[in-house]
């Protein structure tokens, strides 16, 4: 994070009125007001499931109650860049959405990594078909976890850095989708959501560990939608919907507002 940019005199006179008038202190008024700030991603970060989606975006469906605009609505920073998009893998991040990085950005959000380990197949796979086949394509998007997806996270976060070789970088992770022994009496087994749940815990510790190599901080979702999972009758997340599956087993607005904004803001 940048110095904050009051440096005339007036400038200076003015920022001491409002503090006086407000009781702020000088870090709170100016430091946000220096921020640029730039959200990048997949769907969680462009904020699909909790609706209110800009028509401008297109596929990507941005939504308005997505945490980088709830961050930004509070913060006012100097400027924002929202260019997260649903369905994004790495190499989307890398070939259409670091534009707006330069080395006056301050701050990058960031969630990628679900999409290139076959989120969405795992969980089509575990709902249409045997608890076998399920716990089997849950170890081998685990397997490429592994084997392939460092490489094409250092290539994001590398491409981050070399564009804004200044900013904070907050890479937020993923939620458990289930609470075990919960409210659910049809779908899923547990063996089969005790696999998902492992198989996100295994994709956060892996991009955790990629961030903290790049000197990014990692924030993790999970305290924030413990008690709030498929499953808990609180739920935060989109169990599978047959009338609007692309929303399935994403944040709702609370998610969102309650999940992911905290776990940014405190990061942040």
């Amino acid at each position: 994070m940048r110095l904050p940019r009051f440096t005339a005199l007036s400038a200076a006179f003015l920022l001491g009125t409002v503090l006086a008038l407000t009781g702020a202190s000088a870090a709170q008024a100016a430091g946000t007001a220096a921020i640029d700030y730039v959200a990048l991603g997949d769907s969680y970060s462009s904020g699909v499931g909790a609706g209110s989606y800009d028509s401008a975006s297109g596929d990507c469906k941005r939504s308005t109650n997505a945490y980088p605009v709830l961050w930004k609505n509070a913060n006012a920073p100097a400027s924002f860049a929202f260019t997260a998009c649903s369905g994004a893998r790495t190499g989307d991040v890398t070939a259409n959405q670091l534009g707006p990085l330069s080395a006056a950005t301050d701050l990058v959000s960031i969630t990628i990594g679900g999409n290139d380990a076959g989120f969405a197949d795992v969980m089509t796979t575990c709902v249409l078909q045997s608890e076998a086949t399920c716990v089997s394509r849950v170890n081998q998007a685990k397997s490429y976890v592994d084997s392939t997806l460092p490489g094409k996270l250092d290539a994001v976060y590398n491409a981050i850095r070399a564009k804004a070789p200044s900013a904070r970088v907050v890479v937020l992770g993923y939620p458990r989708f289930y609470q075990l022994g919960g409210s659910c009496i049809a779908g899923l087994s547990e063996a089969e959501r005790s696999a998902i749940n492992g198989a996100s815990d295994y994709l956060n510790t892996a991009v955790a560990k990629r961030a903290a190599n790049h000197g990014f901080a990692f924030a993790s979702v999970v305290p924030a939608f413990t008690g709030h999972e498929i499953c808990s009758g609180s739920a935060w997340l989109h169990s599978v919907n047959w009338l609007n599956i692309g929303e399935s087993y994403h944040p709702t607005t609370a998610g969102q507002s309650g999940g992911y904004l905290p776990a940014f803001r405190n990061a942040a």
